[in-house]
């Protein structure tokens, strides 16, 4: 596995991180030990960046069972925070932001956690301060290490040029290149934020395409997936590809890896076959897709009707 430095934080990161929303949401501790499992087999073979969240159910608790006791491994975020932008203000406080923080040390069976993300608040709870001081307060008092933002169009943008954060993560796939073209990854990279890169294989919307012209269904997680698709197909017309000739999964991955402003990206699985296909795509030369990269990046920008980000 390699691995890249993390931004500001230099710590070294592997490319690859695993997510751990589908572990919360669908697996749960009532398939712990396929969790489990999924958790051991991604750190035995190279994986230290584990993503998490307060709001995946029982992914933090899982983290905590599954592999506190390896807690030295590995880079441990998660986020506070709802993860919706239509959350009311509410549910955006600094007592709400603490309390985050404090549940998660708990489950994740840790004394600090190396970063801690507001989970995609909207701009104008970024600019009144509250959510960041409880950030800033959690790491005065030696509870984490480093603050992010995870999330999407203005409010990654306002994120990145506050010189507030250590980190971001923001959506980028073939199908999602909003980051790129509106210079939010760029000017993370100026500022030296370590990137994250969530959604990398775009719901799977490539292999969706592929499986479509093939007049085959195809099994997909998200409420983001019908857009990622409608954007994928109507690119994958304008461009002279086979895609019978490609493995649109690793095509997807290496999409994401391209971009050298990119530190890291998670891709989250429940089926402990699916991150080992992944782990394998990373021993690969993935130089072979530059071609059909910079295809995909310049119909994006043909095409491209104002599309934002999707959370």
């Amino acid at each position: 596995m390699e691995n890249n430095i993390f931004g500001k934080t230099n710590v070294e990161v592997s490319k690859l991180g695993l997510g751990l929303a589908q572990v919360g949401f669908q697996l749960g501790n009532k398939d712990y030990q396929i969790a489990e499992k999924i958790l051991n087999t991604a750190l035995d073979n190279g994986i230290n960046f584990l993503d998490t969240a307060a709001m995946y159910l029982d992914s933090e608790s899982i983290v905590g069972n599954a592999v506190g006791h390896r807690r030295e491994e590995y880079f441990l975020a998660t986020k506070a925070g709802t993860g919706r932008t239509t959350s009311p203000d509410s549910e955006w406080t600094y007592k709400k932001m603490k309390d985050s923080v404090e549940n998660s040390l708990v489950d994740l069976k840790t004394e600090i956690i190396d970063l801690v993300q507001l989970h995609s608040c909207e701009t104008h709870l970024l600019e009144q301060g509250d959510v960041i001081r409880a950030l800033q307060d959690c790491k005065l008092e030696g509870k984490i290490k480093f603050m992010g933002y995870s999330g999407d169009n203005e409010a990654a943008d306002w994120a990145v040029k506050s010189n507030l954060f250590d980190t971001l993560q923001t959506s980028y796939s073939i199908a999602d290149q909003r980051a790129r073209t509106k210079n939010i990854l760029s000017e993370a990279k100026k500022r030296n934020l370590g990137i994250i890169t969530k959604r990398p294989i775009g719901n799977a919307a490539l292999l969706g395409v592929k499986n479509h012209f093939n007049n085959e269904t195809h099994e997909h997680f998200g409420s983001a997936y019908d857009e990622y698709f409608d954007r994928v197909i109507s690119m994958t017309k304008e461009i002279d590809i086979n895609l019978e000739e490609v493995d649109t999964i690793e095509m997807s991955m290496a999409f994401a890896l391209a971009r050298d402003e990119i530190n890291v990206i998670i891709i989250g699985s429940k089926n402990i076959s699916h991150v080992q296909e992944n782990l394998n795509y990373m021993k690969k030369n993935l130089d072979s897709y530059k071609n059909l990269i910079n295809l995909y990046e310049n119909v994006y920008e043909k095409l491209d009707n104002n599309w934002r980000q999707l959370t």
